[in-house]
């Protein structure tokens, strides 16, 4: 009998921050998407591990340093569990695309890594991103996939689709997500919200489909 356990992984920019096409090289740069430090620890009650996976190339483009990024890791670690979540790792690939690493998503390789230290069943597990390359790592790695529309995600439906298909589930914004992970792990699989389907129907921002 396995006594693995599914997790949460979390892309980082533009699902628990707002992303900026010049990088976040700061703490002074970052900031919390709304709702999102109530989500993670809504979702740290599922009783799942929670890890960040997050490709940061800038540190090997010499935009930013590896102190500079442990330090914006550190403070948003701490506001994270000020608020009542709990990430357990946060994994980062510093590479660029040109170095063809294994753990620059899309490759897997940090999922796996969290799932061989920590005795993860990825097949119990979900992806939550905003680009196709997080959902691809997801789909190589084994998780259940959510892509937001948050950050790049309404730019990636369509490459998403077209590289892997339908099998993902699609959601406004982690929050939304977060429903998402609680109806499947109470045996209900959903693959979309009413907020989302509302946001398109209504042809709405995303911030006005919001339910209180």
């Amino acid at each position: 009998m396995s006594n693995k356990t599914g997790a949460i992984f979390l892309d980082r920019d533009g699902v628990i921050n707002e992303n900026s096409e010049d990088h976040i090289k700061s703490w002074d740069e970052f900031q919390f998407i709304p709702h999102a430090i109530s989500t993670i620890r809504e979702l740290t009650e599922t009783g799942l591990p929670i890890f960040v996976v997050t490709n940061q190339g800038a540190v090997n483009r010499g935009i930013m340093t590896v102190d500079d990024l442990n330090d914006i890791h550190t403070r948003m670690l701490e506001a994270i569990t000020e608020g009542g979540g709990k990430i357990t790792k946060v994994y980062y690939c510093p590479h660029t695309s040109d170095e063809k690493c294994n753990c620059r998503k899309p490759e897997p390789g940090m999922l796996l890594q969290a799932a061989q230290e920590y005795n993860i069943d990825l097949s119990k597990s979900f992806m939550v991103g905003d680009a196709w390359t997080d959902m691809a790592a997801g789909r190589e790695a084994g998780t259940h996939n959510i892509l937001l529309l948050t950050g790049r995600g309404r730019w990636n439906v369509a490459p998403s689709w077209d590289r892997l298909g339908v099998d993902l589930s699609a959601a406004c914004d982690v929050a939304d997500a977060a429903f998402i992970i609680q109806e499947r792990l109470s045996g209900r699989p959903v693959i979309t919200t009413d907020r989302l389907k509302s946001a398109f129907h209504m042809g709405l921002r995303l911030q006005d489909a919001w339910v209180f």
